[in-house]
Formats: structure tokens, sequence, C-alpha cells
């Protein structure tokens, strides 16, 4: 079932593995933002990328484009993504903010640090998105390196308790709370996001 809460501002994250048949009955249901996942490393794109961008952006959600990081190459990695997500209008006003999603072990705080800032001159933006799990927040990366008040960090966390995460740090600002079915015009489970307080949800757009 979806745990959406009706009372905070609700999104979705999608990877590759997810299918949305109707963004506009997404929307009905309350989403106000999603994350598309658009490239890995230094090649790799997703060739779904372009309709779910537009078919978000058609139904009036907030729409942005992420990164999968894999270690090593962070400013090919960063051209990369930025070539192909400008193309599909991810970096106009109104989106949201582009997201570096961290998972690999070899992805640090350095690597965030260049991203985030190739990312920004080749874009000509300032907000960014840090996604990562919250063993990474706890154990491994250190946000007060490069967080400054135009980085939010995105906590995964499937707890099924929206906006609560159970972590804290002053630039938290979206936490993924669960991972399920139910979400009209979605086939299959998918990934449900909710803006921390007291973040609103235009502190997490372009």
């Amino acid at each position: 079932m979806s745990s959406i809460d009706p009372e905070g501002e609700h999104g979705v994250t999608l990877s590759h593995r997810e299918t949305v048949t109707d963004w506009a009955a997404v929307r009905g249901a309350d989403i106000r933002f999603a994350s598309v996942t658009v490239t890995e490393n230094t090649n790799w794109r997703d060739a779904a990328a372009e309709r779910n961008l537009t078919g978000a952006q058609h139904a009036g959600i907030h729409t942005g484009a992420r990164h999968y990081a894999r270690p090593g190459a962070v400013h090919d990695q960063a051209d990369h993504f930025v070539r192909t997500a400008s193309v599909l209008g991810a970096f106009s006003p109104g989106s949201l903010a582009p997201a570096l999603e961290v998972e690999a072990p070899s992805v640090d705080d350095r690597f965030i640090k260049a991203w985030i800032k190739h990312v920004r001159n080749a874009a000509r933006v300032e907000r960014v998105l840090v996604y990562a799990g919250l063993d990474c927040w706890t154990n491994r990366l250190h946000p007060d390196k490069w967080a400054d008040s135009e980085v939010v960090l995105w906590l995964v966390r499937h707890n099924e308790i929206p906006g609560r995460p159970g972590w804290f740090h002053s630039r938290l600002g979206l936490h993924q709370h669960g991972f399920g079915t139910g979400l009209p015009g979605v086939d299959g489970p998918i990934a449900q996001d909710t803006v921390v307080y007291p973040f609103k949800l235009t502190d997490v757009l372009l």
C-alpha cells in the first residue's frame, strides 16, 4: 500500500525499473515533485527518461534529473549528466533541483564536492540535491565539508513515517520514506518522498 501522508508535500523517485502509465493520475494523487534517474557513470542514459520527464512536466509536477554516481571520472560524469539533462529541460525554473545519487562505497566527500562544483558551473544552477541512504549519512559522508546553503540532503530511509526520518542535519530537506504499490498511474511499486520540515517544496526547486 502507498504510505503517503496527505498533510505533507510529496514526491516520487524513478529509476529505470519503474513504469508510470498515467502522470495525470500521479499528480491527482497529490504528488508535487518527481526525480528521474537520467544518467549513470560517464556514458549510460535511461532511454525512458525523456518520456518520464516530459510526461511529469506536462502533468504539472516539478520534475528533476538525477545522476547515479560511480567511482572515478567525476568531471566526465558531471558533463555527461549536464549534457543529457539540459536536452530534457531539467534545469528550467521550477524544476526539482538536480540530484546526485550516492551509493557506491568509493563515492566520497571529495567526489561529491567536485561534482557539485562542476554541475553548478556547467548547468548554471546553484541548488543541488544529494541523495543517499542512512548508512552513508551516518557512517561515511560528512556533509558539513560541502553542504552550503544551496545544497539539500535527501535521506533514503524506508521507515514508513513521511517527513520523520529519525536522523537530523540542518540541510536535510527530503525523506524517501517508502517503496510501495497503490499509487494511481504507476504500474508496480515506486519510491515515495516527502519534504522535511522546516523545508518547503520551494526550497528544493530551481
